[in-house]
C-alpha cells in the first residue's frame, strides 16, 4: 500500500529538524531513528536537496546557512498559510468582508469556500490571486503604490466610507498590548482604522508570531479596540496572555 503524502511529509519536516538540531547526520541513524529503509531516507534528503532545505554528502546529510535560512522563510510562509486558512474559515455564506494590504490577509482569498461572498479591498495584488469560489472583489481604487500594490489617497477613503462589511481581516507591520496594532506606512492608517470601523460582525487581526512585540511607526488600532487576534502557536505566551486580559480573543493555530 501506498504510504500516505501527509505521512511521507511528516517524516521529512522531522528529519529537517534533526539535521537542524545535529549540523551533520547520517543516513543510517535517520533509518534507525524512524524504522524506515536507508533506501527511504535517501530518497527523503534527495527531495530536501532538491527544494534547497538541506545539503547531502556521502552517508548523510548537513544543514548550511543557505538551507537554514531557507527553511526559516519556509516556516514562516507556512505560518501564514495556515493562518490565512483559518481566517477564510471564519467567512460564511453571503458575507461582505475587508482584506487590507497584507499578503496574509490577501492569502486568504484561495481558501474562501463560502458562496456569495463579496470582497471589498485596496489591495492590487488581489487581481493575480486565485479565487476558487468566485468571490466578488471590488477595488477601492486611489493612488497606486506599485511597490507593495497598495491602493491609498482621497478617493480610495471616499469609495470605503460608502460601504458597511460584515467582517475585516487585517495584516499589521506589528502587534502589541500596549501600543495595539501599527503599520509602517502613514497612509494605510486611515484606510486601516476605517475597515475596523465599518463593520457590522467583527474584526480580526492576522498576525504570526514574528509580528509580536514588534512597534511599527504609526497606530492603526489601539489596544482596547482590538477584538480578534489570529496566530500561531509560536506567538509569545505572555504577550498572548496580555491580550487576552484585555478582552482580546486571540485564536492561536496550531
Amino acid at each position: 500500500m501506498k504510504m500516505s503524502r501527509s505521512i511521507v511529509n511528516s517524516r521529512r519536516e522531522k528529519v529537517l529538524e534533526l539535521v537542524r538540531e545535529n549540523g551533520d547526520i547520517t543516513v543510517n541513524h535517520l533509518a534507525e531513528q524512524f524504522q524506515v529503509s536507508p533506501l527511504t531516507i535517501r530518497r527523503d534528503l534527495q527531495y530536501l536537496e532538491d527544494h534547497k532545505l538541506l545539503e547531502r554528502f556521502y552517508g548523510g546529510a548537513r544543514n548550511s546557512a543557505e538551507a537554514g535560512a531557507d527553511l526559516s522563510e519556509n516556516k514562516k510562509q507556512l505560518r501564514r498559510e495556515r493562518i490565512a486558512r483559518y481566517a477564510a474559515s471564519l467567512v460564511e455564506d453571503g458575507d461582505s468582508i475587508f482584506i487590507n494590504t497584507s499578503s496574509t490577509a490577501l492569502a486568504m482569498l484561495k481558501y474562501i469556500t463560502s458562496r456569495n461572498v463579496t470582497v471589498i479591498t485596496n489591495n492590487g495584488n488581489i487581481i493575480n490571486e486565485k479565487n476558487p469560489s468566485h468571490a466578488t472583489i471590488i477595488l477601492l481604487g486611489g493612488e497606486l503604490r506599485y511597490v507593495k500594490g497598495a491602493m491609498v489617497g482621497d478617493f480610495a477613503m471616499n469609495n470605503l466610507t460608502q460601504v458597511t462589511a460584515r467582517k475585516s481581516f487585517m495584516g499589521c507591520g506589528g502587534i502589541c498590548p500596549d501600543t495595539g496594532m501599527t503599520t509602517e506606512l502613514l497612509n494605510e492608517v486611515n484606510l486601516n482604522q476605517t475597515m475596523f470601523e465599518r463593520v457590522s460582525k467583527g474584526s480580526y487581526i492576522l498576525a504570526d508570531c514574528t509580528k509580536f512585540g514588534k512597534r511599527s511607526s504609526f497606530v492603526s488600532c489601539p489596544p482596547e479596540l482590538i477584538e480578534n487576534i489570529i496566530t500561531d502557536a509560536d506567538a509569545p505566551a505572555e504577550l498572548v496572555r496580555e491580550f487576552r486580559e484585555k478582552g482580546t480573543w486571540v485564536h492561536q493555530v496550531d
